[in-house]
């Protein structure tokens, strides 16, 4: 039997499977038949700009992957429609004649084969139809399966950006000219927080113009000059032509509009749409003039969680206390929470963090000046699934260190609120935090790194791991409320700097308008519910399964534990936020490392290498030396 894919499988492959796939498949299919009835064009969705579907053939990096799939399916469709090429043994080939099939007449008929019918294509909304509004969106997500949250057109991953465009168009909120193309101009989009890949957020903010209920203004009859009628009709609905005298449009009467109860529920529409890991928490409906979710956020607040202690600690003969230590003396494993928050400390105010950051020579930057409002590590109150086997003799944490009792592990976190963050800034800080914590740097190393002066360069450090990372919350307060607040706190010989405030948006949170779409069937929380119980699954087998190893054999502290003395025992571990920490071999002390470029000297290089004088050359040309609000970005 011929194989189903002998000819339709080569010429698919031929032409689908490099990476254009539309230039080289259309040669084939011009081989195939010249004739012009066969010619026929790829098929679009109706309402399709044409222009679009020819502008994004050298340009397919920045269609979607459901996009590229659709595109692929009507390939396949096209050249499953057209004329099978002869091969060599068919009479084609031979120049012989096929024979016809006999009719009822007598004379010959050719055997016509029946056509695909091409696929229905989604029906395209008229914009003009609707009306629509500009709000503000709040949405939370779990990086951890994401390459971060703007759109990539070679990301490896999918990025939350793709799949918030995917919902915004599978609900026709927004009306770009193809919504296989990323491209979020057509809406007055914008984003408080570019998180990187792997950074979750709980508060993330997006502006843009979508779709609303509101209706049309109803327009009334027109009489024309010449006598004939002109007729407006409200594009939703028919309705009564009333005719008057002379060029006048009158706007009929209207019942109020409620933003709660009669516009479209976001969230609702929105969450079906989007994977159980994105939701949609909440909308403004009137955020004030030339709102900006970038530039009119005052306030972002980061957490990073962590365990305590950190990874699993070893056993010692001699119990509690005996164990491996680090420099500092902190056993190791364990982190000191108190020295730890002496550090945190330290990052209050306003500092030049240029050495805790990545310095991106492409964006030109030359303030690294940042204000840190709080920054703090805090508890987390019954959240942990205890381990008893780490309140042993042989496993405690050692002198100092409040073990006795408590059960263990224990969850924190680093808390940190700022106006704005440069790029890995945050994840810079907590890496330090940890070697502070687990006593291989002193609280004082954050003061040495601050003084700009005295060590310009960054020594070549590593940053902490990305997945315990979450953007918390965006804040967006009334300025002139602010204004008056610090005019009255400079009259009382106050400083002028707020390092409280209060998000003035008016936010309609999801189930406020209707109870069940927030605790019903389908609401948020059932949906975050079953996604919190599989996790929770997996993290109570982890837990019953570590406890069970753990009492097995003999008693921790009195096996013996070898020699020691090897490599292993004489290299540090180094925590960095992720699930294990790091043999590093013999540490050696931050400011010991070698020392990386200065920000002048990386925009310097960059610049040259890309044709220009200097940096400050390549800033005049491409006009980055004017003021772009980097005080109000958040590069996370």
């Amino acid at each position: 039997m011929r194989p189903f894919c002998g000819h339709f499988g080569r010429s698919v492959s031929a032409g689908i499977l490099d990476r254009a796939g539309i230039r080289s498949t259309y040669a084939q299919t011009r081989q195939v038949s010249s004739s012009p009835s066969s010619a026929r064009s790829l098929r679009l969705p109706r309402g399709a700009n044409p222009n679009a579907k020819m502008a994004g053939e050298g340009n397919y990096n920045a269609w979607t992957k459901t996009g590229l799939i659709q595109r692929v399916r009507e390939l396949e469709v096209e050249l499953a429609a057209r004329p099978a090429a002869p091969t060599p043994a068919e009479p084609a080939e031979t120049g012989l004649r096929a024979p016809d099939t006999i009719g009822e007449d007598g004379t010959s008929a050719a055997v016509d084969k029946p056509k695909a019918k091409p696929p229905k294509g989604k029906r395209k909304m008229d914009p003009s139809r609707y009306s629509t509004r500009f709000i503000a969106l709040k949405l939370a997500y779990l990086g951890k399966n994401y390459g971060g949250f703007e759109f990539q057109a070679m990301g490896n991953q999918p990025s939350i950006e793709e799949e918030l465009w995917n919902a915004l168009t599978k609900a026709c909120l927004i009306f770009p000219e193809d919504e296989r193309v990323v491209q979020f101009d057509c809406c007055e989009y914008s984003k408080c927080g570019r998180t990187d890949r792997g950074v979750s957020a709980f508060g993330q903010v997006v502006g843009l113009r979508v779709r609303s209920n509101r209706p049309l203004p109803k327009k009334r009859a027109k009489l024309d000059v010449d006598g004939a009628v002109a007729v407006e009709q409200r594009p939703d609905e028919m309705m009564d032509v009333e005719l008057e005298e002379g060029v006048e449009e009158d706007q009929a009467q209207e019942k109020p509009f409620d933003d709660a109860k009669d516009e479209l529920c976001y969230p609702r529409i929105l969450n079906r749409l989007l994977p159980k890991d994105i939701r949609i928490l909440a909308w403004c409906p009137s955020p004030p003039p030339d709102f900006s979710a970038r530039f009119s956020c005052r306030e972002r607040q980061y957490r990073y969680f962590f365990t305590q202690p950190a990874f699993t600690p070893e056993p010692s003969l001699a119990g509690a206390g005996a164990g491996t230590r680090s420099t500092g003396g902190v056993r190791t494993g364990w982190l000191d929470i108190e020295a730890m928050r002496d550090a945190a400390k330290r990052f209050e105010g306003e500092h030049d963090f240029r050495n805790v950051c990545k310095v991106d020579p492409a964006k030109q930057i030359t303030n690294f000046r940042r204000r840190i409002f709080e920054s703090d590590v805090v508890e987390v109150k019954d959240v942990a699934s205890a381990l008893p086997y780490l309140g042993q003799a042989g496993f405690a944490a050692g002198p100092g260190m409040p073990t006795a009792g408590e059960p263990y592990p224990k969850v924190y976190y680093f808390h940190v609120r700022g106006s704005a963050f440069l790029w890995h800034q945050i994840r810079h800080m907590v890496a330090l935090l940890f070697l502070v914590g687990q006593g291989l740097e002193k609280p004082s190393l954050i003061s040495e790194l601050l003084d700009v002066t005295t060590n310009p360069r960054k020594p070549s450090y590593v940053m902490a791991d990305e997945v315990p990372l979450v953007l918390w919350d965006c804040l967006f307060p009334d300025l002139d409320e602010e204004a008056r607040r610090m005019g009255a706190a400079a009259a009382d010989g106050g400083d002028r700097v707020l390092t409280e405030r209060t998000d003035a948006l008016e936010w309609i949170y999801v189930g406020d308008e209707y109870a069940p779409n927030k605790y019903g069937q389908f609401g948020v929380v059932d949906g975050l519910w079953e996604l919190w119980r599989e996790r929770k699954m997996d993290e109570l087998l982890a837990n019953q399964l570590l406890q069970l190893v753990s009492q097995q054999g003999v008693p921790a502290g009195t096996a013996p534990t070898g020699g020691g003395g090897g490599r292993a025992s004489a290299s540090a571990r180094v925590y960095e936020g992720g699930n294990a920490g790091r043999l590093a071999g013999k540490y050696v002390p931050v400011m010991r490392k070698e020392m990386m470029q200065s920000p002048e000297e990386q925009n310097d290089k960059y610049a040259r290498r890309k044709g220009y004088a200097s940096a400050e050359d390549m800033r005049e040309q491409k006009g980055m030396g004017r003021p772009r609000g980097d005080e109000a970005t958040s590069d996370e």
